[in-house]
């Protein structure tokens, strides 16, 4: 007769290997094409957000962190495409991937002078988007799906970030 022990080792290695030999449950980056991964935040002003508010608006979704020098360039471009395109139905939703809480959040805004609502993203956001290092920023179109997806910032993904809203925005 063998040993509860014996047993408990055998169930140990089987749960290992399953483990293993299953996939990842934070898939891939959305791809454009595919329905955006659908979310709900709080944001630093106390409103929620979700995908399904922003329908019928192109949305770029920027998982961004404070501490992050690409990130704190890429921000000014997108306050002034925000200004630039709010009227015609632009939304830009900040989703910080800080884990200092939500007044070194508050106080990040201000000094940047950030004119778009900000949110913590939260582990369950991050893992549903397939973010793993920020700067990324997600284009939503009118209908929810996915348009283009930019990882980092440069001067050139600011200009195709902006020709991809200003199409997506003359879309009907």
């Amino acid at each position: 007769m063998r040993s509860p022990l014996w047993f408990l080792n055998r169930l140990l290695i089987a749960a290992c290997m399953i483990a293993l030999l299953s996939p990842p449950a934070a898939a891939a980056l959305p791809r454009p094409g595919q329905a955006a991964p659908l979310f709900k935040v709080i944001t630093t002003t106390g409103q929620p957000a979700s995908l399904e508010s922003y329908r019928g608006q192109v949305l770029v979704v920027d998982f961004f962190a404070t501490w992050c020098a690409p990130c704190r360039i890429s921000i000014p471009h997108l306050v002034e495409m925000s200004r630039k395109y709010g009227k015609q139905g632009l939304s830009v939703l900040g989703m910080s991937v800080d884990e200092d809480g939500e007044r070194l959040l508050k106080n990040f805004a201000a000094e940047h002078h950030i004119n778009y609502p900000l949110a913590l993203a939260g582990d369950r956001v991050t893992a549903d988007f397939g973010v793993r290092s920020v700067p990324v920023m997600f284009v939503v179109d009118k209908k929810g799906a996915v348009a283009e997806v930019y990882r980092g910032f440069s001067t050139d993904i600011s200009r195709s970030l902006e020709q991809t809203v200003k199409r997506l925005l003359a879309e009907k």
